[in-house]
């Protein structure tokens, strides 16, 4: 390729794994759902594009969302470390959404409810580890050339709210025949012709693993980005030759669970979801890789304003101060109920008297909010963030409108429609970049809204909320197609206020002796080994690795899995006692010797066992 057509792009990864026992997770909002130990591990994927001029980074990480906690910290520790290169402007922090990791690690009370309060441990860990991951890709900077291919898959997603997408526009429902989006987008990144990166954007929420799951996951998206790395080999590190994010679009009413219920579709495992579900979005992606692409020109660009959503006007109407619907407390039957005292949709009869008065008394509210069964009025309260970064980038032709929201198809198509038509460019090359550098719930249509659907109800600024986006996203990029800058707005204020949970806490600790309990003899090649040790608590030190699973050959122990490895389990129990057992699982591949190490204060490995 000719060195006209590359950028210095980098690649980094860093774990961001939180407390693997006790932390209340995010995603579903079920108190009782804490962690209890590891199935997979999280990582922050960072990729930096360096035109000579300008840079724009782009991190996707293995957490349910961005907080605007998190992302403060995360841009002034990147100011403390790299300057005014990097800032709110140029970088994009992205969540993968899995709703099976550690919670805790925002400030705004109605995210730590559910977590039993604000995770110090789970938040720094985040924070440095997305620092460390955009550092190693800095430093990894070095002349790329960037491939941008396209194509469809079909089998991996179902829409999980089709009443209320029904009800759009003929033109609408005719871009998405199969009711879901489609579309399966890849950015390569090679160097001699060599693919050491890519990026994948597929529209599907990242629940394969169901509220009854007590295990940290990346769930699908992250599945399919380890497997891509490590291609079954042994534990992968920081120094990958070959780096791969799964990154999410307009998911918001998009479901992996084909069946429509919980951990259903194709099977009834929700492991088995997870895995079959990442391996036809990994399969795609591996089938675009392959192929052809467009070569992009070597340019990146970034425009950002802040938005106070609680006050904007469109032509159709004003937003108001943020509030949950009932709706919101159903949770999405298909992926995650909630409470059962709730239902989706307008029928909640307590919340319907009280929002029917207050909407006699404020037409302005109606004309907002209606017609929502009015719950929580969470931005009254002060208990969730109400200004919003919305941002667009560029990288060659393509062009990612960043939204912290989770956004259903249909808004997703119109944004991309009006942004397209002002850039001049064809809708493929605009996509939409949820979940990204805040978390502000749901956006729907107009339409869609009507219908108050768990996303209708938990579009919390009201039924005006995409036209107030589509204005901001329209404005932004007006000013890249001008080369203009824009006046970025003030960002949200700090939310100082935080409650420091006590669950997980390791100060209770009664500390034993780190020793082995139970172990295999032997094992039969394909099955599962269990090892059991008395461990100490997992939260005293967040480690890189609590396990080690190593083979003997040639008389050396070689590492072929630990417990970022898509073969390893590890869960703790704390008896009355207040000691710990930790329990490792590991699904046994070819014959030979191996044994099993717990790392901990001290560590604790078995003798050898065999799998025939």
């Amino acid at each position: 390729m000719s060195n006209l057509s590359q950028l210095r792009v980098g690649r980094g990864v860093a774990d961001i794994t939180g407390e693997p026992w006790g932390a209340g997770m995010m995603g579903y909002g079920m108190p009782e759902q804490r962690t209890e130990g590891i199935l997979t591990r999280q990582y922050a994927r960072a990729f930096v594009f360096d035109d000579g001029a300008q840079q724009v980074v782009l991190v996707v990480a293995d957490i349910a969302m961005f907080f605007q906690a998190t992302t403060a910290a995360v841009l002034e520790r990147l100011a403390e470390v790299h300057g005014e290169t990097l800032s709110a402007t140029n970088v994009v922090l992205t969540a993968t959404h899995t709703h099976c990791g550690p919670g805790g690690h925002g400030h705004h009370l109605l995210y730590n409810i559910t977590t039993g309060g604000f995770h110090r441990r789970t938040f720094d860990r985040i924070v440095s580890g997305v620092v460390q991951a955009i550092s190693r890709a800095v430093d990894d900077l070095a002349p790329s050339t960037l491939v941008l291919n396209r194509g469809e898959l079909t089998t991996a997603s179902a829409n999980r709210s089709q009443s209320a997408f029904d009800r759009d526009p003929d033109d609408d429902r005719a871009h998405f025949p199969g009711s879901v989006d489609p579309m399966t987008t890849l950015l390569r990144i090679e160097r001699d012709d060599t693919l050491v990166g890519a990026i994948n954007w597929f529209a599907v929420h990242n629940t394969s693993m169901t509220n009854r799951n007590r295990l940290i996951s990346s769930d699908n998206k992250g599945w399919a980005a380890y497997a891509w790395e490590s291609e079954g080999a042994a534990p992968r590190t920081a120094e990958a030759a070959l780096v791969t994010a799964f990154a999410q679009t307009n998911a918001g009413d998009i479901s992996p669970n084909l069946d429509l219920k919980p951990g259903t579709g194709p099977t009834d495992d929700e492991r088995e979801n997870t895995r079959i579900i990442a391996e036809r979005q990994l399969a795609a992606a591996r089938d675009l890789a392959a192929e052809g692409g467009e070569v992009l020109e070597p340019v990146v660009d970034a425009r950002l304003v802040h938005l106070d959503m609680a006050r904007q006007v469109t032509p159709h109407g004003r937003t108001s101060p943020g509030i949950l619907g009932a709706s919101f407390a159903a949770g999405k039957l298909t992926d995650g109920p909630g409470s059962p005292l709730f239902d989706e949709g307008k029928n909640n009869p307590f919340f319907d008297r009280i929002s029917r008065r207050l909407y006699r008394r404020s037409p302005a509210l109606a004309a907002s909010q209606a017609p929502k069964d009015l719950a929580i009025p969470v931005g009254l309260m002060r208990w969730a963030q109400d200004r919003f970064p919305v941002q667009i980038v560029r990288i060659g032709s393509l062009y990612l409108v960043c939204l912290p929201f989770e956004v259903t198809i249909v808004s997703g198509l119109r944004i991309r429609r009006r942004v397209a038509e002002v850039l001049g460019t064809d809708l493929d090359h605009v996509l939409c970049q949820g979940y990204a550098n805040g978390f502000g719930h749901y956006v729907t249509t107009p339409e869609e809204y009507a219908v108050q659907r768990y996303e209708g109800g938990s579009t919390i600024f009201g039924r005006h909320e995409l036209d107030a986006l589509i204005g901001a996203a329209v404005g932004l990029a007006e000013a890249m197609s001008d080369g203009t800058p824009v006046e970025s707005g003030e960002p949200p204020r700090p939310h100082r206020l935080r409650v420091p949970s006590p669950m997980g806490h390791p100060v209770l600790e009664r500390q034993q002796p780190i020793t082995v309990l139970d172990a295999p003899a032997s094992v039969a090649g394909g099955q599962i080994a269990t090892v059991r040790f008395a461990a100490d608590h997992p939260n005293a030190e967040i480690r890189p690795t609590y396990l080690l699973v190593e083979r003997l050959t040639h008389d050396v122990w070689f590492p072929v899995a630990d417990d970022s490895s898509l073969t390893t389990t590890i869960r703790w129990h704390r008896d009355r006692r207040l000691h710990w057992t930790a329990t490792v699982t590991w699904e046994t591949t070819e014959p030979g010797t191996y044994r099993v190490t717990y790392l901990g204060r001290a560590t604790a490995t078995t003798e050898p066992f065999t799998v025939d």
